[in-house]
């Protein structure tokens, strides 16, 4: 089998005509490299440098080998800075994303992702987080940004990323009925979701139960814009990303319902094989931190420096007397 450092002792002999130059120029001594060089020609079995001529010259073969020893270094040298400079990474890179972040922050961390690494292309996935993370187990993906908690901890790494708000809203038809309903309001009409295996869903249902709605009706959707879609149609009560849905609350078409309780956060994470290209993969997951903390910072700002005051729905909670 060949050694690269039997090849490097030859391709510089034959460079420098010198078993001594080249002993100079690889940090060894001169036996060293006659010694690898011995050892090269007896793993193919053929002569490859004339000993006796002053410098030394490759033989016929040698000088045949010797092109294909330099390749083989060469490439040898390229594949070696991949672990030095990750600025350069160039293979494809398999990302799986939850659609909440597809609609929200993901177009401007892919901006930044290909400015970052020029010779970088990538295979994009958008699935709900369970999907994601078998994926990922069996090495269909690459990197996630979605919720975490589905594969052992010690196979992972991960970085957070800031979390979204949750929120419950409705068309401005139902406005005047929730209000009207007052403590009863959860339970005169359906609620939209995210789909039933998503966590969004479960955390949901567990609301709701603490809220005395134990039997609650809700439509489970596999897409964020189809429950926003069907909520302004006015097809239910919709649990969504506040951050997502500004626009349509600004301009009116969703009204926000006052909650007795607010609604758990949507937390996610980049998340990564323990071991996968970890200098990559952890840079990576840094710059999606900062775009989606630069998202979030400017939603906040929409909604401080907006109106939303006649947005709201309060349901009238019944008169209280002594």
């Amino acid at each position: 089998m060949l050694d690269f450092k039997e090849l490097e002792a030859f391709v510089w002999a034959v460079r420098l005509g010198s078993f001594r130059k080249a002993a100079m120029r690889l940090h060894l001594t001169q036996p060293s490299i006659s010694e690898r060089i011995s050892r090269l020609e007896s793993s193919v079995g053929e002569v490859l440098l004339e000993r006796s001529a002053r410098p030394i010259q490759p033989t016929m073969r040698g000088r045949e080998f010797f092109v294909h020893a330099e390749r083989l270094l060469q490439q040898r040298d390229e594949a070696m800075k991949l672990f030095e400079d990750e600025e350069n990474y160039s293979a494809p890179l398999r990302l799986g994303a939850i659609e909440t972040i597809a609609h929200s922050w993901l177009p401007d961390f892919m901006r930044c992702l290909t400015q970052r690494y020029p010779q970088l292309t990538i295979e994009l996935s958008v699935d709900y987080s369970p999907a994601l993370n078998r994926r990922l187990a069996k090495n269909d993906l690459d990197i996630l940004l979605a919720m975490n908690g589905y594969l052992e901890p010690e196979r992972i790494d991960q970085v957070p990323l800031s979390p979204y708000e949750m929120g419950m809203f409705v068309s401005p038809d139902h406005v005047e009925t929730i209000a009207a309903h007052g403590s009863e309001w959860l339970g005169c009409l359906p609620f939209i979701s995210f789909g039933k295996r998503a966590r969004p869903y479960e955390e949901l249902v567990e609301y709701l139960d603490r809220q005395g709605v134990a039997e609650p009706r809700i439509h489970s959707v596999s897409t964020l814009m189809t429950i926003v879609r069907m909520t302004t149609e006015g097809l239910g009560i919709g649990a969504l990303p506040v951050a997502t849905v500004l626009d349509e609350w600004r301009q009116g078409q969703l009204y926000r319902v006052e909650l007795p309780q607010a609604l758990p956060d949507m937390h996610y994470d980049v998340i990564w094989r323990m071991g996968s290209h970890p200098r990559f993969c952890r840079s990576v997951g840094l710059l999606a931190q900062q775009c989606a903390k630069r998202y979030a910072e400017s939603r906040d700002t929409d909604m401080t420096t907006s109106d939303f005051s006649g947005r709201w729905v309060r349901p009238i909670r019944p008169a209280t007397h002594p």
